[in-house]
């Protein structure tokens, strides 16, 4: 029986160890994501920042896929009792999980090395196991939009929203189907060690470090419309005006279209409003100048386009929950360690 090399006891900070509950119908793409997210994950000094071991709910073995072959795990259950952060990816044979909302002996066993205060990350359908096990009551959740009223309906102590890639509701965290299981992990990288790091990870996995909008996206409409025309020559005309004040009807302009049918658009392809994708790429404009500059706050506040750094506080309070200051302090000191 394969065994977990044991924690070191130099005080030096050890890697934060990732557990991924490998079940039986795995899509093995989703159980390859986090593996190959967090492992690429390095500090400036270039320590891996992650460890990440693969465990099944039984003894070490082979697992079956949703695929014509296995895979061999060796590690057990008691795996999962050595972790910080769990991923549970999807599974096609989740059985009474998905069509009764229970978990299995098997599964409830395995989940009970769990300690109390672990991270618990689900990616696509995943998300039935955390609720079957009650984490997600009272909670805001995800999963692949066309699951969305099912798992509704099988869990209605769960607010579902079946529009966005995932949530992060602290210590317990969802995805869309499939691809969005490497949003989810790059947003688990850059809230845990800042933006730099999470882009270096994308830039080597060539994926975009942040994905526009949500999965409403792509949800196949009854009655489709034509799309000749898009917002991407608009999207990135404001990019590269970001300190710049951005109307909408300069934004519609750029793409000769009416402000109304601009802004339908826009939600159609990105999945959130011309003024919410601003906000967004502020932020990240923010959070990039306070990890890998000495710029004042005012001065970041009129290069990311808020104004005043009054108003690049408030924003950042709301979407990270700490202040600008809070936020340098902590990942600037990381960027350059």
């Amino acid at each position: 029986m394969a065994t977990l090399p044991a924690l070191p006891e130099d005080p030096a900070p050890r890697p934060h160890r990732v557990v991924v509950l490998a079940l039986d119908g795995l899509l093995p793409f989703e159980l390859g994501i986090p593996h190959r997210i967090f492992n690429r994950a390095k500090s400036a000094d270039r320590t891996r920042l992650y460890e990440t071991v693969t465990c099944s709910v039984r003894p070490p073995g082979p697992v079956r896929t949703d695929s014509d072959f296995s895979v061999l795990v060796e590690h057990g259950p008691e795996a999962l009792a050595a972790a910080d952060t769990v991923v549970i990816p999807a599974s096609h044979e989740l059985g009474p999980v998905y069509e009764e909302g229970r978990l299995t002996d098997e599964l409830a066993a395995a989940l009970a090395h769990i300690r109390p205060g672990t991270r618990l990350v689900a990616i696509c359908t995943g998300g039935y196991v955390l609720a079957a096990a009650g984490h997600l009551d009272g909670r805001r959740a995800t999963t692949h939009w066309s699951s969305a009223e099912h798992f509704q309906q099988t869990f209605p102590a769960i607010e579902v929203d079946a529009d966005v890639l995932f949530i992060d509701d602290g210590d317990v965290l969802t995805s869309a189907g499939v691809a969005a299981g490497i949003d989810l992990c790059l947003h688990i990288v850059r809230r845990d060690h800042g933006t730099a790091v999470a882009n270096e990870v994308a830039r080597r996995t060539v994926v975009p470090p942040h994905r526009d909008g949500g999965q409403a996206q792509y949800i196949q409409r009854p009655v489709p419309e034509p799309q000749l025309a898009t917002t991407t020559a608009a999207r990135a005309w404001a990019l590269g005006r970001l300190h710049e004040p951005i109307h909408l009807r300069d934004m519609a302009e750029q793409e000769s279209m009416s402000v109304r049918t601009f802004t339908r658009r826009f939600r159609e392809e990105v999945g959130v409003s011309p003024g919410q994708w601003l906000t967004r790429q502020r932020i990240e404009r923010a959070r990039h100048l306070l990890e890998s500059t000495e710029l004042s706050m005012d001065q970041i506040a009129h290069d990311a386009g808020f104004g005043t750094a009054q108003s690049m506080r408030q924003h950042l309070q709301s979407a990270l929950g700490v202040t600008p200051t809070a936020y340098r302090r902590t990942f600037r000191d990381r960027a350059v360690a």
